[in-house]
């Protein structure tokens, strides 16, 4: 470990490196949610659960799958889920193969959300992420994100389907 990386003060490049991540960790998910919010009328952590049912076999997953995919509270994505679900754009069910579980399933109504709310997320994601990088940075920063991923748990975290 060179000295840099045990001081107990950030200076120099790696106090640099962290306020621009620090930054970005804190301007992006109001940037994502303002886009969201105004053309869908959903939050990010509201469509990214919309994503991962759409990307689910059958629209359907288990409420803790889905928590772990979204690093979320049972609590906190049962408060999400009762707002999609007033909506109309998922509902729940215990699971019929194990009782003890929830089943979050997307609805033809919530599909067509995800559908109506994706192209402006992803032109966002274009805009803000993407297209300020060229091809090795983004291809870097793919392979940053893991690293830091994998530092901050031992498992994967959601991964699209391939």
């Amino acid at each position: 470990m060179s000295a840099s990386h045990q001081s107990v003060t950030l200076h120099g490049d790696d106090l640099a490196t962290w306020s621009a991540l620090a930054t970005v960790l804190e301007w992006l998910p109001p940037a994502l949610d303002a886009q969201l919010l105004r053309d869908s009328e959903l939050t990010h952590f509201e469509y990214g659960i919309l994503f991962a049912l759409g990307a689910a076999p059958d629209s359907t997953l288990r409420m803790s799958t889905l928590a772990g995919y979204a690093n979320s509270s049972l609590s906190r994505l049962s408060r999400a889920a009762a707002r999609l679900e007033t909506r109309g754009w998922m509902r729940r069910s215990p699971d019929s193969t194990d009782g003890r579980y929830t089943l979050a399933v997307l609805t033809e109504e919530g599909r067509a959300k995800l559908e109506q709310a994706t192209p402006g997320h992803v032109r966002t994601v274009h805009q803000l992420v993407l297209e300020p990088l060229t091809a090795a940075q983004t291809r870097q920063l793919r392979e940053i994100s893991r690293r830091i991923l994998r530092a901050i748990r031992a498992e994967d975290g959601w991964r699209p389907p391939s």
